[in-house]
């Protein structure tokens, strides 16, 4: 893990450093495991569609990244055969999502 690995993380975030790796290593396995598609809705916004089986697990870590990052917004919905999750953010912190999509892009299933 690299510094660019964590750069969606930023200053606002009040996670402990030493526990930043590990939410990031939680974010990859959802990506890996869960995430069938990506859609860039605007530049604050994004969904993502998953398998409905990671529901659990979506919901758990993304309450725990909205408990250090108070900017992010996730909201679940089902959509036919998968669950949508889109996540937003305030225009400033556009980089931060960008990142976030960038990295979910790299690591999602084929």
């Amino acid at each position: 893990m690299t510094i660019d690995d964590l750069a969606w993380a930023p200053e606002a975030c009040t996670l402990p450093s030493v526990d930043r790796p590990l939410r990031v290593a939680e974010f990859d396995d959802l990506f890996t495991t869960a995430l069938r598609r990506q859609q860039r809705l605007s530049v604050t916004r994004l969904r993502w569609h998953l398998d409905p089986a990671a529901e659990a697990v979506a919901r758990d870590l993304t309450a725990r990244e909205t408990a250090c990052c108070s900017f992010f917004s996730f909201s679940f919905a089902a959509d036919g055969g998968t669950l949508c999750l889109d996540v937003e953010v305030p225009p400033a912190h556009a980089g931060a999502l960008e990142a976030l999509a960038v990295r979910a892009a790299a690591g999602m299933r084929q």
